[in-house]
């Protein structure tokens, strides 16, 4: 309870709820998309400066979080797999489209919560705001690909690792096995690292595509 408190005291900081405000005035009333871009990286910034220097509070979650985020992506995988099969008769044309996104609903885990949190995380998982997330949690599909490759935790090969923890603690989280959708939410999205890791709800999207060439 006492962590939990603090975390709170943390996301609802003035500066971070001002800008909230902000997003969530130009998110109902206009699609500036380079000034919401703009404020959602100012916010995830201020937010996982200081969330990050109470690392110990949130790692449970991070933990839950990536094995629900592991979970979601083989089902994605796996889907991919079943449609690729279904399809490849069509020939080497054939491309699969697998992307796995957050559920839609505010995460009912998240220690906040209040009446504008539906609109902020509305605001946080537009594409065209939040660039990086147009791809979802996890995309594509590659059928040569084990899903141990998908998730970049094959560490027979050189360019993976067995822990995606860049930008964490190296101690406290060196036995998490952290997968790289992991990374790439905290690192290349306009998510704070508190607007992840309470999801526990996914959503699939898979198309297969035939490329035709000329």
């Amino acid at each position: 309870m006492e962590d939990s408190r603090k975390i709170q005291e943390i996301l609802q900081d003035y500066s971070v709820q001002q800008i909230e405000k902000e997003i969530i005035r130009f998110h109902e009333s206009s699609f500036d998309a380079e000034n919401i871009s703009y404020l959602l990286e100012m916010r995830k910034n201020i937010i996982d400066h200081n969330i990050l220097q109470h690392q110990e509070l949130i790692l449970p979650d991070i933990v839950a979080f990536n094995e629900a985020l592991r979970d979601a992506l083989r089902t994605t995988y796996e889907k991919a797999r079943l449609v690729f099969e279904a399809n490849k008769a069509l020939g080497e044309d054939v491309e699969i489209d697998a992307r796995c996104f957050f559920a839609h609903e505010y995460p009912t885990l998240h220690p906040v919560q209040h009446a504008d949190c539906e609109e902020l995380w509305s605001a946080l998982c537009e594409p065209c705001w939040n660039h990086q997330y147009k791809w979802g949690v996890g995309y594509c599909f590659n059928p040569n690909e084990s899903f141990n490759d998908f998730v970049g935790m094959n560490n027979t090969l050189k360019v993976y690792n067995d822990n995606w923890n860049y930008g964490l603690d190296e101690k406290l989280t060196k036995d998490l096995h952290l997968i790289r959708q992991f990374s790439d939410l905290f690192l290349r999205t306009n998510f704070a690292i508190t607007d992840f890791i309470y999801c526990r709800d996914f959503y699939h999207k898979i198309k297969a595509q035939i490329i035709i060439n000329d």
